[in-house]
């Protein structure tokens, strides 16, 4: 058996409580699992994406241009596509 199997079989054999407490230590223990961390490492990466930059700089010039063809998106949009 190796350590992986062994972990798994340790949480398997864990009461709810202890593996609840399991759940929110998870993100500290392997913070490759912790997806607000990895965005936030994402959007403060400074390195140059002129492509995206760029796509930025047409857009906001098209809302400049035209904001109606932006509507502001409601609670309801989010309901029906969920």
């Amino acid at each position: 058996m190796n350590t992986v199997e062994e972990i798994e079989a340790a949480i398997v054999k864990l009461d709810p409580d202890e593996r609840a407490r399991l759940a929110e230590a998870i993100p500290r223990l392997i913070p490759e699992l912790d997806g607000d961390a990895r965005w936030a490492e994402i959007i403060n990466d400074p390195a140059p994406r002129p492509a995206l930059s760029e796509l930025g700089d047409r857009l906001d010039a098209a809302m400049r241009e035209n904001p109606e063809q932006f509507p502001e998106i409601t609670e309801a949009e989010f309901d029906k596509h969920s």
